[in-house]
């Protein structure tokens, strides 16, 4: 079993509160998160063996956690639970209504691409999902003329891993009508496939889109 490194072993600058200064909150892991909201442990538990112990309740209970069951954890007090539950409060309070949605459809997918459909350059889309198939974000990978050279599969999977997405769909738009994908289409495909099954990061979908048309390629 892998000992869990204590906050004076890290070196400063990846300590979890200076990362998400220095990088944002994206760049953390959920793990790193928990630390960064406990802040420190106590003379009976490090801050790290608090996160992992919170982070075993959060991943069966979710935003339902008791505070009965946050009191189970050795070196939480109830100062920190009632931060916590706090937070958790808020965040179902002020984000549900915002929450992102489950493409779990063609045509959940394509509402989407709605604003590369008139663009008269290619624009080379990926929207990441979690493992609920729920959009966690859609980011511009390129703009031109799609090549193997142009679109890597390093550009599209390194934000795909900060979001510590479960799968991606991919989407490009064809200024010409034409819906056909092209052999520089499919290459790309595929070598994001293959890159997807090494990462564990499934390819869902390549789409096409026109002004008037959607064609999903198919994934060999």
């Amino acid at each position: 079993m892998a000992r869990i490194r204590k906050i004076k072993d890290i070196a400063k600058i990846d300590r979890p509160r200076e990362k998400l200064k220095a990088k944002g909150p994206g760049a953390l892991s959920d793990f790193e998160l928990l630390q960064a909201l406990i802040g420190s442990g106590n003379k009976q538990a490090d801050v790290g063996q608090i996160a992992k112990e919170l982070n075993k309740l959060l991943q069966k209970f979710g935003a339902n956690v008791t505070y009965g069951q946050l009191e189970q954890i050795t070196g939480l007090g109830s100062a920190k639970i009632t931060e916590l539950l706090s937070a958790i409060e808020l965040s179902k309070r002020y984000l549900t209504e915002n929450e992102q949605p489950i493409l779990d459809s063609p045509e959940k997918v394509v509402e989407q691409l709605k604003d590369i459909r008139d663009k008269k350059q290619e624009y080379f889309v990926c929207i990441t999902l979690d493992g609920a198939n729920r959009m966690i974000s859609k980011r511009t990978i390129t703009i031109g003329t799609l090549t193997a050279s142009l679109v890597h599969p390093r550009e599209v999977f390194a934000d795909a891993i900060t979001d510590r997405a479960a799968s991606i769909i991919v989407a490009h738009n064809h200024p010409s009508g034409s819906t056909v994908p092209s052999k520089a289409d499919i290459d790309i495909t595929n070598r994001l496939l293959s890159a997807g099954e090494l990462l564990g990061i499934t390819l869902l979908e390549h789409i096409i889109v026109s002004k008037t048309d959607n064609k999903h390629i198919k994934l060999y």
